[in-house]
């Protein structure tokens, strides 16, 4: 067992391990959104569903030691593959599908290596209870689980912030020879077992038959759903946090972490979860989820994570409790794994693939929750195992009290928006709803009907689907509460854009706004003249508004690096040359369609699709007078566009008196230190340019935000009003090493 334990332990670890590792050095090349890092979820999980299969059938259809000599085959091929980072030639060139191409570029680099460590749970566990079946096979998954915990826990806060991800790369590839060897000593003991069980008796007795020996359709089709909404859960909170925080392996390892943890805690011993009190923490989590939803950009980021991360966490624990109430006898084991392996795939392919084809917003989130409290009542209308009549009982009782909580919550909240005299009836009506409520139970205690009555189970079924029906309800609700002032809306792999129209009827209060998650992308007012105003974090005293100021009077060459609603063509004159790179197609079709900055502008301007530093990267240099730096993905700032080596593409393109201007504004990231490394590095002199919204007089529509201007010449960043703008750089600023392609950590720098 210590062998099978070790071999299984390494190869969960190796696993989650190289995860984040591959996906920072791909998310560069495909604009450091969240879909990457769901695609990349996605691949994993059809990876592992391979995996799972090939354990599944190589036990079945080949003995002991053929799947030995197979199962090295594979090994030591996957060894001739390494190293595993992706060669160059797979970076985008703009016009691939970015799914397509993600999913065969870590096919070519990752696909055999992590095929093999994916088969690992199920095959080992398989081996193990050929070996001793005394013992359960089902712990060692805990164990699996455990393993990828740690390797999820150690990236950020170790792995990440010591070494650079070619050094990563390589202690991955030792520990898959280390993996190699571990798997040789479990081999060697499955070996020597099937030659002694031909000599004698099994060295084990067997163990004794699970509850459920032999599965059926419908738990096989359960085995199926629960891990499919499990994995459907993580990836859509997954979406919802990164979109509104940023795309960092912190924010993906967190719900992932919670997602294995509820698989540790269920697979390690049945006592952990208990059907009764997890019902009503599931009650809660649903609704706190659907709290946070209603209340959205009203609460703070810390507060959803917190909410979410919670949520996430009891559902994942529901279903993950549920699915190994569903285990079957250990011959079935391979089975039953693949089952769950399926159902991972299946809830990855809905929201990496399905979703943004079908929904215009993260609504997978919502199909998700509604999916999670369906099984729960499929499975509590089943009760198998079954719950004792006392454990109904009180569950029914305390499902009625919740439901009489909730229609005194709604009927308290309907009072707030009637008269006095109305307040007055609502407040009887609560009032004799409570003493109905008091009477019946009274009546019941009395007549001795509470410990006769039987069909508690049912009872408490009926209360559970009517929470599921206000739960479709207030989902259905909050999918169209922002819809009334909404007048487009668009989702594709790089996010969710809404374009939203206010003041229709007021002339000077008239405009539209761009939103991408929780961050405004653009505004701009439908009057010809108020439309020409440069609005949000352009204004004219904002840093990039006294850059363009400061440059020569003879035509300009400005570039943007981030299109938005296209505000800053608004400083464009007759004669100027403005290049502006966009990697979303979707952003360019509402710049030009429902905004007019771009089409009313006086300057030439180009409109290049694709990651503007792999556009930069080919291109004959521009020349550039000023290059800004706005590539906003929600509320955070591309990490490749930040590092040595993407600054030696800018400065090939600036011209020697040029102006980088970089837009730093965030609420969670204190990007001013690695801007202060990349101006030391490269000898620029720098303006960090603060605007506060509050100082203008009712300029609204301008926004507070934060610029950093770079420049060699000191005539430019010297001049009167930039000076006078220019906030002291900090003194306390983390140390951080300067940030390169192969090094770069957000997590350093986290507010």
């Amino acid at each position: 067992m210590p062998a099978y334990a070790l071999t299984i332990f390494l190869g969960a670890f190796l696993l989650f391990q190289v995860q984040p590792l591959i996906a920072k050095y791909i998310l560069p090349w495909f604009g450091g959104g969240p879909g990457v890092w769901t695609t990349c979820m996605l691949f994993f999980q059809v990876l592992l569903l391979g995996g799972y299969a090939y354990a599944h059938f190589s036990s079945r259809w080949l003995k002991p030691r053929a799947q030995i000599l197979a199962h090295f085959f594979l090994l030591i091929v996957a060894l001739a593959l390494l190293p595993i980072t992706p060669a160059e030639v797979w970076k985008p060139r703009g016009t691939e599908n970015p799914i397509l191409q993600i999913l065969m570029l870590l096919v070519a680099s990752l696909g055999l290596p992590y095929f093999v460590l994916a088969s690992t749970g199920p095959l080992l566990q398989k081996w193990s209870s050929l070996t001793c079946p005394a013992s359960s096979p089902y712990r060692l998954y805990a164990l699996s689980n455990a393993g990828s915990l740690l390797a999820l826990v150690t990236f950020p806060f170790y792995f990440e912030t010591h070494f650079t991800r070619r050094i990563q790369a390589i202690l991955w590839e030792w520990g898959l020879v280390a993996y190699v060897v571990a798997s040789a000593l479990s081999a060697l003991k499955l070996w020597k077992a099937t030659r002694e069980e031909r000599a004698g008796p099994e060295i084990c007795p067997p163990a004794a038959s699970s509850i459920n020996s032999q599965p059926t359709t419908l738990t096989s089709f359960l085995g199926l759903l629960l891990p499919a909404c499990a994995s459907a859960m993580l990836l859509g909170t997954t979406n919802k946090i990164c979109q509104d925080v940023a795309v960092i392996p912190f924010l993906w390892i967190l719900p992932l972490a919670l997602y294995l943890l509820s698989f540790i805690i269920c697979f390690d011993n049945p006592r952990w979860y208990l059907r009764f009190p997890f019902t009503l923490a599931l009650i809660a989590a649903l609704s706190g989820f659907c709290w946070a939803l209603f209340k959205g950009t009203e609460i703070s980021i810390y507060k959803q994570i917190l909410v979410y991360s919670g949520a996430l966490f009891i559902c994942c624990m529901v279903c993950h409790g549920e699915l190994y109430r569903l285990k079957p006898d250990p011959a079935y084991l391979t089975n039953f794994y693949l089952m769950i392996a399926a159902g991972g795939a299946l809830g990855g392919f809905f929201v990496a693939v399905i979703a943004p084809l079908v929904f215009t917003d993260f609504y997978e989130l919502h199909c998700a929750l509604f999916l999670c409290g369906l099984l729960f009542v499929v499975v509590c209308a089943l009760d198998s195992p079954p719950l004792s009549i006392n454990q109904w009982r009180w569950l029914a009782c305390l499902l009625l009290i919740a439901v009489f909580v909730a229609l005194d919550r709604s009927l308290s909240s309907l009072a707030t928006h009637y008269k006095p005299a109305a307040k007055s009836l609502m407040t009887t009506i609560r009032a004799g709803t409570w003493g109905l409520l008091l009477l019946f139970a009274g009546s019941w205690v009395a007549r001795k009907q509470f410990k006769r009555f039987q069909h508690w189970r049912l009872l408490a079924c009926v209360w559970l689907t009517l929470g599921l029906s206000v739960l479709t309800v207030a989902l259905w609700k909050q999918s169209r509460s922002s819809r009334n002032e909404m007048v487009d809306a668009s989702r594709n792999f790089y996010g969710v854009l809404k374009v939203f129209e206010y003041y229709k009827n007021d002339p000077k209060q008239h405009y539209f706004l761009l939103e991408h998650g929780r961050i405004t992308h653009g505004l701009q007012f439908a009057d010809p003249e108020q439309a020409a105003w440069p609005t949000t974090y352009y204004g004219e005293q904002s840093g990039l508004g006294l850059a363009v100021r400061a440059l020569q009077t003879t035509p300009r060459r400005i570039g943007l690096v981030g299109l938005g609603t296209g505000t800053i063509t608004a400083y464009g004159r007759a004669g100027d040359y403005l290049r502006i790179y966009e990697i979303n197609p979707a952003v360019e079709r509402l710049a030009t369609s429902r905004f007019t900055y771009l089409t009313n502008c006086s300057a030439t301007v180009e409109v290049a699709l694709g990651d503007a530093r792999l556009s930069l990267e080919k291109e004959a240099p521009q020349h550039f007078d000023l290059l800004a730096l706005d590539a906003f993905s929600s509320d955070a700032i591309p990490v490749h566009l930040l590092t040595k080596e993407a600054f030696e593409t800018y400065a090939r393109h600036l011209n020697t008196n040029g102006i980088i201007a970089v837009h730093i504004s965030n609420h969670f990231l204190d990007l001013e230190p690695v801007i202060v490394n990349l101006a030391r590095h490269f000898h620029y002199q720098m303006a960090a340019i603060d605007y506060d919204e509050s100082e203008s007089e009712g300029d609204w529509w301008v926004y507070s935000s934060t610029w950093i201007l770079l420049s060699r010449s000191d005539d430019i960043i010297h001049t009167p009003e930039i000076t006078a703008a220019t906030a002291t750089v900090k003194t306390n600023m983390p140390k951080i090493p300067l940030w390169t392609d192969d090094f770069a950590s957000l997590f350093q720098i986290m507010k």
